[in-house]
């Protein structure tokens, strides 16, 4: 468990800090917010097929370990083809290679936690799993926003070059993420299922699981990437700080919601093994919603200080951790063992699916028509989500 957590640290260290300086890089290239919303739609689509099909080879052949060590390779690939990118094409290839690793590895990991660990301590151990991963997503933006700062006063030749700087030294932590996950951790590896057919595995999901994911999947497409939210914050900031200060404001705000995350994701796990995950997981989506409306207020409101985007930032920091600590928890309680990393792939591609459709509609609604209409839409479409939670029984 403490291996699994290592690793993710390390690996969230390498991406979120390309993901805290990502809307700055492409506001100095001149990339337009509908690019930006495409980008990492794309990415969450590539990511969240590569996830079901991963889910299954495991479920269907018993070992995991090597694909997981493959999904973290792959992060640090793409982090360097970012660093090459003089256009958003590149840049979405190498957001497409880093999703995909992440996609390969994020239901095969869950799978190996949830089976070294007992059924009642499963929200507690998901919950430390992803404060371990979210320590790294905030000390990798923190020392990414450091050195952009300190890199911007070095000679370029162009104002890309302190980001391109910070991307190269991602590959660091990215590479480390695959030693330790190599060395520290032990695949409790089931048996081998060769007559487990994926058609037939999706149809035979209990019908509770499938209503779930439903209301996961329209949640989902209300949930926007925040690399939007982290862009929001630097239009809004930049006509009083300028570029490059608004950049870093915007990516220490994105530390704060990550600060907030890490605080609060064990304690959320606690509290959903007493009370029961399903009612936390409805809060957490509510808290979405509040979340993606007051982003559309502020932008009606022209209201953008650094306090307001705070407290909005402080939000999603609490939604996020209660979505990605109890949704697989949830997950767990629904599904027999023997299809557990099938199921968690069929989470992960229903919520990346989804993803890619909102980040790619709030992106272009903003540019096409205004931000606080692209928000105010994914508001709706993240409370139809929880509503059809409630549903669930």
């Amino acid at each position: 468990m403490a291996g699994a957590g290592l690793t993710s640290a390390l690996g969230d260290f390498c991406y979120e800090t390309t993901t805290v300086i990502l809307p700055g890089f492409l506001a100095v290239l001149g990339v337009p917010a509908a690019a930006l919303g495409l980008i990492e739609g794309i990415a969450d689509a590539v990511a969240s097929f590569t996830k079901m099909v991963a889910g299954y080879i495991a479920d269907k052949f018993g070992r995991r370990k090597l694909l997981v060590l493959v999904g973290y390779g792959l992060t640090p690939l793409g982090q360097a083809l970012i660093a090459l990118a003089v256009g958003w094409p590149l840049i979405l290839l190498g957001r497409i290679v880093s999703w995909f690793g992440k996609g390969l590895r994020g239901p095969l990991r869950d799978a190996i936690v949830a089976q070294s660990i007992t059924p009642d301590t499963r929200g507690r151990a998901f919950g430390f799993h992803r404060a371990m991963d979210t320590i790294g997503a905030v000390a990798g933006p923190l020392l990414g926003v450091a050195l952009l700062g300190w890199a911007q006063h070095l000679p370029w030749e162009t104002a890309s070059g302190p980001f391109r700087l910070v991307f190269w030294l991602t590959l660091i932590p990215g590479v480390l993420a695959v030693l330790a996950f190599l060395i520290l951790v032990r695949d409790p590896e089931q048996s081998p299922n060769p007559a487990l057919k994926f058609f037939s595995t999706l149809r035979g999901l209990p019908a509770r699981f499938k209503r779930y994911l439903v209301a996961v999947g329209i949640f989902g497409m209300g949930d926007f990437s925040h690399s939007l939210l982290i862009l929001a914050a630097t239009q809004l900031l930049t006509p009083a700080m300028g570029v490059i200060d608004a950049a870093q404001a915007a990516g220490l705000l994105y530390v704060w919601r990550n600060v907030v995350q890490v605080a609060t994701s064990y304690p959320i796990g606690m509290l959903a093994d007493r009370f029961g995950q399903r009612g936390v997981l409805i809060a957490g989506y509510g808290l979405g919603v509040l979340t993606a409306a007051l982003t559309a207020l502020v932008f009606a409101t022209g209201a953008g200080t650094v306090v307001l985007l705070a407290g909005i930032f402080f939000v999603a920091g609490l939604y996020v951790a209660v979505q990605e600590a109890l949704e697989p928890t949830v997950t767990a309680e629904m599904v027999s063992q023997d299809t557990l990393a099938t199921s968690y792939g069929a989470l992960g591609t229903v919520n990346g699916a989804a993803k890619f459709v909102s980040s790619a509609a709030v992106g272009v609604l903003w540019t096409a028509v205004s931000p606080s209409v692209s928000f105010a839409v994914a508001a709706i479409l993240m409370a139809a989500g929880a509503l059809a939670l409630v549903r669930v029984r």
